[in-house]
């Protein structure tokens, strides 16, 4: 997040912003990486799984460094800026991309249905016939299926 956040201070212009929030971004990568090794050398399930070789991984590792050596060079001849002592702040909250989520509410109730209503639907009290019974499975005659042949004068010709 810092290493895009300063990518994007950088498009505003604002460099010393940009090489402080990249030198945050690269002191995270160096423990996540220093992590993923620690993980990819444990004994147990799951040691197959390499995270520090993912091509996600590696190719942050390198945009960090490279976006963190073009925001010191342009700072050092085209902006003179000071660099903070303290990373900015991310915007954790996204303001742009996504649609603010309509809260859910139950509609009210019908006049209708009352406790008395509710209690009607008591299934005890429904009536015994024997229409509801399921009905015995009739047999299935098979059908004799027409004998088709492949016809070869069918009429379309390949060129």
């Amino acid at each position: 997040a810092y290493c895009y956040h300063g990518q994007t201070l950088l498009a505003s212009d604002k460099c010393g912003e940009a090489i402080r929030s990249l030198q945050e971004a690269e002191k995270f990568f160096a423990k996540a990486e220093a992590l993923c090794k620690e993980y990819g050398e444990t004994k147990g399930p799951g040691t197959t799984a390499k995270p520090s070789g993912h091509l996600f991984f590696r190719k942050l590792g390198s945009l960090v460094k490279n976006t963190l050596e073009k925001c010191q060079r342009e700072n050092g001849f085209i902006y003179f800026q000071k660099v903070p002592a303290e990373a900015p702040q991310l915007e954790l909250k996204a303001n742009y991309g996504l649609v603010e989520p309509i809260p859910f509410e139950f509609p009210a109730l019908n006049a209708h249905w009352t406790p008395e209503t509710l209690g009607a639907f008591d299934l005890t009290k429904r009536p015994k016939d024997d229409a509801a019974k399921p009905k015995p499975d009739e047999e299935v005659k098979p059908l004799k299926e027409p004998d088709i042949k492949p016809q070869k004068d069918s009429g379309c010709q390949i060129s």
